[in-house]
């Protein structure tokens, strides 16, 4: 029996849809969403596995014009991905640009699509809040266009028409060996999802730049035989005024977060954890190459 096999990245503008997208694809929540922009920062890869085929999707963060240096990064990234990828699959909303001019004139977005030379499956998402007369008018005028082999109109929130994409991306996927073991969902450790599930837990609770100020790091994870295993996180926030706003009145929105984060943690690793969180401040990490390095951050294109 010929097995298919191969790379689909998720590419789109921030917010379209794609962690959503790809966590249902797969079946399990391996990329954290939330309703704000910006969530995902690193390239997140998560495996679809039949006894016919594997799909590797790439999540990566939203196509934007970089600000400082982690944005920067977050582009290279998605350049990366898109060159690693046997299948593009672009996603739209629907909802946020029916006439798709926003998404397809942004000059970074024109720069990703050109430089991959793969077949691109363009996804219209969220139909569920648009009009079918708005839908139809939006794929007749990006078809005219013939940058996409198949425009596919889906709600990633829904499930809608999601089988069809998957049929459309064997259709494109080379024939091959399986890249990952069968049981496998992603080639993260479980310190990696843990600290993302504790920053989907920030983008929640907290408002206006303190989200998007802040990272997750994991400082001690020890799993236990007996009783609970031990996490140690760092919230890093860049100015000292961020510090008493993640903490909160009497501790109260730290402890908010801790146990929102640690309900989460356990339903991921079917164990239970005790969640220690701690906050430090690192002035202006996110544009401090220092800083992104201990962090994690690679430069994206190699």
């Amino acid at each position: 029996m010929s097995i298919k096999a191969g790379y689909v990245t998720i590419i789109g503008k921030p917010n379209v849809g794609k962690s959503t997208l790809m966590n249902r694809l797969i079946g399990e929540k391996i990329s954290i969403t939330t309703p704000k922009a910006q969530t995902t920062r690193k390239r997140v890869l998560g495996i679809w596995d039949e006894k016919d085929c594997q799909i590797i999707f790439l999540d990566t963060p939203g196509i934007l014009e970089p600000k400082y240096l982690l944005q920067e990064k977050m582009l290279g990234y998605i350049f990366q991905s898109v060159e690693d990828a046997d299948v593009i699959l672009f996603i739209i909303d629907a909802s946020n640009d029916p006439t798709g001019e926003k998404t397809l004139e942004n000059e970074n977005v024109r720069q990703v699509l050109e430089k991959s030379k793969v077949p691109k499956i363009l996804l219209i998402n969220k139909i569920d809040l648009t009009t079918q007369e708005k839908l139809e008018r939006l794929i007749n005028k990006l078809d005219a266009k013939k940058s996409f082999e198949k425009i596919i109109p889906v709600s990633a929130t829904f499930g809608t028409n999601l089988i069809n994409v998957k049929e459309t991306i064997l259709e494109f996927i080379p024939e091959g060996k399986k890249f990952f073991p069968e049981d496998q969902l992603s080639d993260e450790p479980e310190r990696f999802f843990v600290s993302e599930i504790i920053r989907e837990k920030i983008f929640e609770i907290y408002r206006d730049e303190v989200p998007y100020s802040s990272e997750v790091l994991i400082e001690e994870f020890k799993e236990r035989d007996k009783g609970k295993d031990y996490v140690s996180a760092s919230i890093v926030v860049e100015k000292e005024t961020q510090k008493p706003i993640i903490l909160g009145k009497k501790g109260e929105l730290i402890k908010k977060l801790g146990r929102l984060a640690r309900e989460e943690i356990e339903r991921f690793l079917q164990r239970e954890v005790y969640l220690e969180l701690r906050v430090k401040v690192r002035k202006n990490w996110r544009s401090n190459p220092n800083f992104l390095k201990s962090f994690g951050y690679s430069d994206g294109e190699n």
